[in-house]
């Protein structure tokens, strides 16, 4: 039989933050893929290279971790007082499924950047020097992401020395702002979707824990590092080479999301990877770093470890660290109570790769949390541009 040739689609490879993901114009997809839908999620899952029994995406764009195995589409901005739509595909590794469900963080960094490349932005609101304000709607969660870009001659400037710890190589900073980042867009609901700042959350198989379950930035299920038997020092080959250890993890992970409303049945979660995130905190601790570089107590406020698409997170997910600052920034919270307690406007917390500073201005309205915003610097460098190929019956 003959076999459909290859097509080519205009794409673009970017590192955002501690990610990189596979970026398109909306305009530049093939027809069928131009609508959410079947298509646009074999086209990705193909482009990355899942379904890979071999977890190596040996045949695709995708690195085999949950941070390189993104897709983002941009288009032009459906909402008023905005730039550009963003709309991003957690593409799993081991499944044939595409997880809309939610955001990425630091991908947010390169849809700005991006957005001023690919002609997105009126070249009115682009100075020649200076800081371009890309207005962003996030079309998965219906929030709006502020990014401050840097531009030199009119163009986006991508190399500085802003130094983001999970990252080789330093670059420019892009200052991030997540507005209103407290409810879950759509879905509604409110910050603490279960109405306390801990709760009691039965796990099956593990028994009582004390949660922190908060929607903000994306939906997270935080618990105390001691109480599930960590330090909050683990590295990545601690957790993700233990598969008991991940299992209980998703066991954790899936109570939380039948407690936050996510989900009506535990089979759901299988479908929903993306979100909600599940996180575990310990009490500041000099530990060693994942570059072998040693991140004293002193220097941060607590240690936060973090699992994406069911493996402990190489750095943090920005996402997670917007929830992880305004956790912190609301007193009672296990992250806060980690933290040292009290109030505070910014924290800085370790990670597997280092430490990272977020800033969440949290108050307290007719007894209901709100924040207005979190603060957080990445950076982004495109790593390559042209086209990507897939074999033209893949969708």
């Amino acid at each position: 039989m003959a076999h459909a040739p290859q097509v080519k689609i205009p794409a673009t490879y970017i590192r955002g933050g501690t990610s990189k993901g596979v970026f398109f114009r909306l305009q530049d997809l093939p027809a069928a893929c131009q609508v959410p839908g079947e298509a646009r999620d074999k086209l990705f899952l193909r482009v990355i290279g899942s379904p890979d029994p071999y977890a190596a995406h040996i045949d695709g764009m995708g690195g085999a971790t949950s941070s390189t195995s993104k897709c983002v589409i941009l288009s032009k901005a459906s909402q008023p007082d905005h730039d550009v739509d963003y709309l991003y595909g957690q593409i799993s590794i081991d499944k044939p499924f595409v997880d809309w469900s939610g955001n990425c963080g630091n991908l947010s960094t390169a849809a700005g950047a991006f957005a001023i490349h690919a002609g997105l932005v009126d070249p009115a609101r682009i100075p020649q020097n200076g800081t371009a304000v890309v207005r962003i709607w996030q079309a998965n969660i219906g929030k709006t992401i502020i990014a401050h870009v840097p531009v030199t001659n009119g163009q986006v400037q991508e190399t500085g020395d802003f130094e983001l710890d999970g990252v080789t190589f330093p670059a420019a900073e892009i200052v991030l702002e997540f507005m209103d980042p407290s409810d879950d867009g759509d879905e509604g609901g409110s910050m603490f979707p279960t109405g306390n700042l801990v709760d009691d959350l039965e796990v099956p198989g593990i028994g009582m824990l004390k949660a922190t379950m908060i929607t903000a930035g994306i939906p997270t299920v935080f618990v105390n590092a001691k109480d599930i038997g960590y330090t909050g020092m683990e590295l990545r080959e601690h957790i993700n080479s233990d598969a008991e250890a991940l299992k209980r993890f998703e066991a954790i992970r899936v109570a939380g999301a039948l407690r936050m409303g996510l989900i009506k049945t535990p089979e759901e979660a299988a479908t929903r990877q993306h979100t909600p995130k599940i996180a575990f905190v310990a009490p500041p601790t000099t530990y060693t770093a994942s570059s072998g570089k040693t991140i004293e107590a002193v220097d941060v406020d607590l240690l936060v470890r973090a699992l994406s698409m069911g493996k402990l997170h190489h750095a943090m997910m920005g996402t997670c660290a917007v929830a992880i600052g305004t956790a912190a920034a609301i007193p009672g919270t296990l992250v806060n109570q980690a933290a040292g307690g009290g109030e505070r406007e910014a924290v800085r917390f370790g990670h597997p790769s280092g430490t990272l500073r977020v800033g969440a201005q949290a108050k307290q309205v007719n007894g209901q949390w709100t924040v207005t915003k979190a603060i957080m610097s990445r950076s982004a460098r495109i790593l390559m541009e042209g086209w990507v190929r897939v074999p033209g019956d893949t969708f």
